[in-house]
């Protein structure tokens, strides 16, 4: 009985985890014109022209922007401070441990707030820079917390036998400690950048008049999603799904290379 249930369970977590991914791609196809909320027919032409509705394709380029640049910044900081929280002794060091989780745990309605009232007590003008900058800050944390478990699986011996082969601290860095890091260092790109372009609570309180996808979509829902928001969510999530493919794919051929004798 227990082995005839655990499939069905199974079964039925995936569809209620894909079905808002099926809606999305189903109503891409959907000539439901400005009001995307009823089924009218099936049509082509909002893939032929996904940058039909008014500002849709702008804000898709802002989040574009926002998440390359966000990743960017948090992804170096980040894998500098995991490398000094794993790799170096020095006071605060614990208390930097600590204070490294409290974006990751905070709720986002605080930290989007507490990031509003800082950003208005310094005068700042919300825009397009107060966006990245909030995204940079939580995306510490997750690129840090990835990097740092990297960081801890490596052998600090190979740096040194490096050092013994007369190699300069910055040449064992970039022939030895970079090349084993970069696994790592592009798991976490990957996330800071799909958490930055999916963000909207935080996005939202920072952002002022300036507009990203995710923030369309909400502002567009209570009229009806355009059928271009649509196609330009169903063509990330292809995207996205064709990456984790390859990689599992490149992963599998490279675990076969190594077992053949």
């Amino acid at each position: 009985m227990t082995g005839a249930l655990i499939p069905a369970y199974c079964a039925l977590a995936f569809v209620f985890l894909l079905a808002p991914s099926v809606y999305t791609v189903l109503y891409s196809f959907n000539d439901g014109g400005r009001r995307n909320l009823v089924w009218q027919g099936f049509t082509l032409d909002n893939w032929r022209n996904p940058c039909g509705a008014p500002q849709v394709c702008e804000a898709f380029a802002n989040s574009l922007q926002v998440g390359l640049l966000s990743t960017l910044f948090a992804t170096t900081l980040g894998t500098l401070v995991a490398i000094a929280l794993v790799r170096y002794r020095f006071r605060g060091r614990a208390l930097a441990n600590l204070l490294i989780f409290l974006p990751m745990s905070t709720p986002e309605v605080v930290l989007g707030a507490a990031l509003l009232s800082q950003f208005l007590t310094l005068q700042v003008q919300l825009g397009f820079w107060t966006v990245v900058l909030a995204h940079v800050m939580f995306n510490i944390s997750f690129v840090v917390v990835t990097v740092k478990a990297r960081v801890q699986s490596m052998d600090p011996r190979l740096e040194e036998a490096a050092a013994d082969l007369y190699a300069s601290p910055w040449q064992a860095f970039w022939k030895v400690t970079f090349p084993l890091l970069v696994p790592g260092i592009v798991a976490a790109a990957a996330l800071a950048f799909s958490l930055s372009f999916d963000d909207f609570i935080i996005t939202n309180f920072n952002s002022g008049s300036f507009t990203t996808f995710p923030k369309f979509v909400y502002v567009s829902a209570a009229r009806g999603i355009p059928a271009q928001a649509n196609v330009i969510g169903t063509a990330m999530f292809v995207a996205a799904l064709v990456v984790v493919i390859a990689v599992q794919l490149l992963s599998a051929l490279r675990r076969r290379s190594a077992t053949r004798p």
